[in-house]
Parts: structure tokens; sequence; C-alpha cells
């Protein structure tokens, strides 16, 4: 089998990217937004705050859980979704570190 182009590049080149990707839906956005404010589980309330069809806000759900950014517990019929918090507080490492202050002195670049 060839060489992957993930291959090319480091081990937190490619955790950046892969976090970068899970997040990169403003549905998935709204929906961790809106499970922050909330700081409870939530089990059917997403399709009705986001005006989402069900089958969306669950694709997103399903992505958003493979990642770990949130965890779900099933309760009866329905499952309850959180933000997971280690996995939460890994995703604020990771950016810090990338997003870090630089100094950009000479704003004559471009």
């Amino acid at each position: 089998m060839g060489l992957t182009k993930t291959a090319l590049f480091t081990k937190q080149q490619n955790e950046i990217a892969a976090m970068a990707k899970a997040l990169a839906h403003p549905a998935r956005i709204a929906i961790i937004q809106y499970l922050i404010k909330q700081n409870a589980c939530i089990c059917g309330d997403l399709v009705e705050q986001l005006g989402l069809a069900q089958a969306t806000i669950s694709q997103h759900l399903k992505e958003l859980k493979a990642v770990g950014i949130i965890q779900g517990t099933i309760e009866g019929a329905s499952v309850c979704y959180c933000i997971d918090p280690k996995t939460w507080k890994r995703y604020q490492q990771v950016f810090a570190g990338f997003l870090k202050d630089v100094d950009f002195k000479d704003s004559s670049c471009c």
C-alpha cells in the first residue's frame, strides 16, 4: 500500500487538522454552542432549537460523538448529549498552542 498524504505531516499537524475538520460545519458549531449554553444533557431539543431536520442533526451528532467532543447516554427511547469535558479540554490545549500569540512587529508582509 502506498504512502498516505497524512504520513507527510507530523502527528500534531494531523491532530489539529482532524479537530478542525470535526468543527468545520456551522451546524456542528451551533450544536456545540447550544450544548455549552445549556450545560446539561440535551435529549430532543436540538431539532426545535436549530431548525434543522432530525436526520441532519443526527448526522452531525454522530460526527461530533465519533471524535469525542460530545458524549451520549441512553435514557429510555432517547439519547441525551453533552460536551465531553476531557475532550473539550484537549481541543482547548491543542488550539491554544496552534493559535499562540505571535508578535507581528513587521506588518509589511504583503
